[in-house]
C-alpha cells in the first residue's frame, strides 16, 4: 500500500493554489506546509484528508517525465467536479470526463487534467453506469 507520493513543481506558490482548487471536490485539503528552513533545501506542501498529508509538492527541478497521480472518489459527480475546477484553475485537458470500460474497468469513470508543470492527474470513480 502506498503511504504518500511527491512531485516536483516549477512554480511552488503557483501549484499550490492549483491544488487547493482541484483537489477541494475530491475532500483534499492543504494539510501541512514546509519552507527552507524546515526542510533544508525546499518548500514542500502536504494535501490530504482528514489531516492525513498523502499527497505532497515540493519546489525543484520537475520530474522528467511528468508524473501520472490517480485520486479514487466515491461518485461521477466529484469526477466532474475536480474536472470543471482544475480546468477553470488553469489545468489543461486530458481526458474529460468519461467512461473509459474499455481502457481500464468496466465500471471506471474518470477524467484527467494536466497540472501546471505538465503532470497528469486523474480523478476516478468505479461506479454503475
Amino acid at each position: 500500500m502506498i503511504d504518500h507520493i511527491g512531485i516536483n513543481v516549477s512554480d511552488f506558490e503557483h501549484s499550490k493554489n492549483f491544488y487547493a482548487v482541484a483537489l477541494a471536490p475530491l475532500g483534499y485539503q492543504l494539510v501541512k506546509e514546509y519552507d527552507h528552513t524546515a526542510t533544508g533545501i525546499r518548500y514542500a506542501a502536504g494535501f490530504g484528508v482528514d489531516g492525513k498529508a498523502d499527497f505532497w509538492i515540493v519546489d525543484g527541478k520537475v520530474n522528467i517525465p511528468p508524473i501520472h497521480v490517480a485520486f479514487t472518489v466515491e461518485s461521477c459527480e466529484k469526477v466532474n467536479a475536480f474536472y470543471t475546477d482544475a480546468i477553470n484553475e488553469g489545468g489543461r485537458d486530458n481526458g474529460a470526463p468519461s467512461w473509459r470500460s474499455h481502457y481500464y474497468h468496466s465500471q471506471y469513470y474518470g477524467a484527467l487534467v494536466l497540472d501546471p508543470d505538465g503532470h497528469n492527474i486523474e480523478a476516478v470513480c468505479y461506479a454503475l453506469s
